[in-house]
């Protein structure tokens, strides 16, 4: 029976002896142990994956929205910048991974000086030439192949972190894109109220049983819900031109039939997880700790720098005093030139370097820490957004129930004479602000759920 061979074993032993790169250990996350306000989810949400696994068709519902995103993926152009990121640090670490080998050139040369009798003569060489190849006994260039490599996950986890934003705009815009529009209808409705409510009070001035007072009112309540309307108008045009923005192209003619605000079917219960679990998912955390992992490998190179370096410079070819000759009768020839350098002195250079390294380090942990961070923030506020738009959502619902009562009332005892005109023109004021911001808090309420799906690290699958 052959013993199996020990050489690749004592050959990765070697090199990673040679390491000079520090061992890296993930730091321990600077944030509390749990969310603040993080109910355990229920219903259908209870049993799902967390955020980072649901993918964005699966939390969307809306056909409408789909296809927006959908569009946007392809067209957006902050995206497609980070995607040509990425393929430049891909074939910048591609080029820091060729240095682990040696380049080979084909070469044609030649040498005319005076020989030991004074007359001029003709050397030519045609071959192949390695020249300057390192080996690499003590990791530098592996370390600098390290980093590199380092970037470019990095650099995959911005475009994820791209993807994300891109894919939470679209729905924000989207959603209040629905807003305005619910809002319109409603303002067109109390305007179509107003007019035939100021019809009616005319009717009564004219026949002097309606003050001026009463007429003015009414007058400045309908204009009022005009100048409403042109507000709301003009935002949704505005709103429009950023979903156009953000998609990269104008709306297509085509697009699905939409879902109304109430109907989008949002994933109510997403489960916020342990932190130091959760945020590490995100893909601008891990951006940070590939970064934080380059700086790592960058000691290794510069503390490798201290060390002897070992090059070689070699050629094999044939040699010809003629042209002509040259590849057909020339004589073979090679050169083998291997060289060691020590640094002795070299005014601080590698020292500093060094420290160089060690600082970027530190930066970068400093970074990863106010990530973890940021993110555990960002994730506690769309928690607590999320309890208190349940509890604002209900209390609203509650109210506009009570002013629609206190209308009909009103219209009762106003048609009895038993109030007067300005009852009656500010229970309909009353009425129609608890119908806006009823459709604003719910607006709110979908939009919240969407920033907690973002800040979960949902939406890059």
């Amino acid at each position: 029976m052959n013993k199996p061979s020990l050489l690749p074993v004592l050959a990765a032993l070697t090199l990673a002896a040679c390491s000079f790169t520090p061992a890296y250990e993930r730091p321990t996350a600077p944030v509390a142990d749990t969310f603040a306000n993080a109910a355990p989810a229920t219903g259908a949400g209870a049993a799902a994956a967390t955020a980072a696994d649901i993918g964005w068709q699966t939390f969307f519902s809306d056909a409408r929205l789909k296809r927006l995103i959908a569009i946007a993926l392809e067209h957006n152009r902050d995206l497609r910048v980070a995607v040509l990121g990425i393929e430049q640090t891909r074939a910048q670490w591609q080029a820091r991974g060729a240095d682990l080998w040696p380049t080979v050139n084909a070469g044609l040369g030649g040498t005319r000086a005076p020989d030991p009798t004074g007359a001029l003569t003709t050397t030519l060489n045609a071959g192949l030439n390695v020249t300057a190849y390192e080996f690499d006994f003590f990791g530098r260039v592996r370390a600098l192949n390290q980093a590199a490599q380092a970037q470019l996950l990095g650099s995959e986890e911005a475009r994820n972190t791209v993807q994300i934003s891109l894919i939470a705009a679209v729905a924000s815009t989207y959603l209040n894109l629905l807003a305005d529009d619910a809002l319109l209808r409603l303002t067109q409705a109390t305007i179509t109220t107003r007019e035939e409510s100021l019809k009616l009070t005319q009717l009564k001035y004219d026949h002097e049983t309606a003050s001026k007072l009463e007429l003015v009112q009414a007058q400045s309540l309908l204009e009022g819900t005009r100048v409403t309307q042109a507000q709301l108008t003009r935002q949704r045009a505005q709103d429009e031109n950023a979903l156009v923005l953000l998609l990269g192209q104008p709306l297509p003619a085509d697009l699905p039939a939409g879902q109304g605000l109430l109907e989008q079917n949002l994933l109510p219960d997403l489960a916020a997880g342990i932190p130091s679990e959760v945020l590490t998912r995100r893909p601008d955390v891990r951006q940070t700790e590939h970064n934080l992992l380059a700086q790592h490998a960058n000691i290794g190179a510069a503390r490798a720098a201290f060390l002897p370096r070992i090059t070689l410079t070699a050629s094999a070819g044939v040699v010809s005093n003629d042209l002509e000759r040259l590849f057909t009768n020339g004589t073979f020839a090679w050169s083998l030139a291997p060289q060691l350098l020590l640094p002795i002195f070299d005014s601080g250079r590698n020292q500093a370097n060094l420290a160089s390294a060690r600082i970027g380090r530190e930066l970068a942990l400093a970074q990863y820490e106010k990530a973890i961070q940021t993110a555990f923030r960002e994730v506690s506020d769309a928690l607590a957004a999320r309890r208190t738009l349940i509890e604002q959502v209900r209390a609203q619902n509650a109210q506009l129930a009570a002013e629609q009562t206190r209308v009909q009332l009103t219209e009762l005892r106003f048609a009895q004479g038993a109030a007067n005109a300005f009852d009656r023109l500010d229970a309909q004021r009353s009425l129609f602000a608890a119908q806006q911001a009823l459709v604003q808090t719910q607006t709110q309420q979908l939009q919240n759920l969407v920033t907690l799906y973002k800040v979960l690290g949902g939406g890059w699958k």
